[in-house]
């Protein structure tokens, strides 16, 4: 059996390398150490997984923002089987922050399977090496086969290397605002804000609903659902290179027959036409 368990595993990682070798070695890098800690976690268990890519600044929702470290060590109730699958990642042309998200299942001992999507902020530490900033999931019924990978190789392009931190918190500071901005329209009208924010191609993660692709179809989804949201900004944070940043923060959610109170996670890019579009948004409860 132990030999058998061994073929099994080589073989699993010679097809992860394979995987590995069709990326272009950017991104790649960043959805590599994604997949490496879901295989660790399926291998031995979540909390070797989980821990294998936090550190001291890392951060957790669960739901609330906790410190990921703290939470690990302190031996949290982890489901007894967990694994996860990216379909979406970037990271920026400084290479010193990404994002990947995608479907994830789990299972505790005697229970049923059960399902969501999660969203990581990554940073590189010091070593260069990929650490979580922020991790967020959400729950639903799994009935959707997930998208396919869909990833963003930085190009060559320069930018702006700053060294002041004044200007570089002023460049979070405009990130900031434009979330206020959306959080403004969205009092007047949830529909007209994300028509407005969103970008063509965003993706949607919300409690219950599979994954959303496309404006139209987010747009669509509030409008069946009789769904109304008001959000409030908490915490910012950008790519050295400047063009994408992450928002995080409050969301009150008016459903059919009820209101609740939500967490959210923004990722924003800097377009073409120097306008800060939602390419990817999480609500979850708190």
């Amino acid at each position: 059996m132990r030999f058998l368990s061994a073929i099994a595993f080589i073989f699993n990682l010679w097809v992860t390398s394979a995987a590995f070798g069709q990326l272009p070695n950017k991104v790649g890098s960043l959805i590599t150490v994604d997949r490496n800690a879901s295989n660790l976690s399926s291998r031995e268990n979540p909390h070797a997984g989980l821990t294998s890519i936090v550190d001291k600044e890392s951060s957790f929702f669960v739901p609330s923002r906790v410190n990921a470290l703290n939470y690990l060590n302190n031996r949290p109730n982890l489901p007894d089987v967990l694994s996860w699958a990216p379909n979406f990642a970037l990271v920026s042309r400084s290479m010193d922050w990404g994002v990947t998200s995608g479907a994830q299942q789990y299972q505790r001992t005697g229970a049923i399977k059960r399902y969501g999507q999660y969203v990581t902020v990554w940073r590189r530490d010091k070593k260069g090496k990929w650490r979580v900033h922020v991790r967020a999931e959400v729950e639903n019924y799994g009935k959707q086969k997930a998208a396919d990978l869909e990833y963003f190789e930085p190009d060559d392009k320069d930018y702006l290397k700053h060294r002041s931190m004044v200007r570089l918190n002023q460049r979070e500071e405009v990130v900031l605002q434009t979330d206020k901005l959306f959080s403004h329209i969205l009092k007047a009208d949830t529909r007209t804000g994300y028509d407005e924010f969103l970008a063509d191609d965003v993706r949607y993660y919300f409690p219950w609903q599979p994954e959303i692709v496309g404006r139209k179809n987010v747009i669509d989804m509030f409008t069946k659902e009789r769904i109304e949201i008001d959000t409030e900004a908490e915490d910012v944070g950008r790519a050295y290179s400047g063009e994408f940043a992450y928002t995080s923060g409050t969301a009150t959610v008016g459903l059919k027959d009820k209101v609740v109170k939500f967490n959210y996670v923004r990722i924003w890019q800097l377009k073409n036409d120097y306008q800060w579009k939602v390419i990817l948004e999480m609500m979850f409860e708190r």
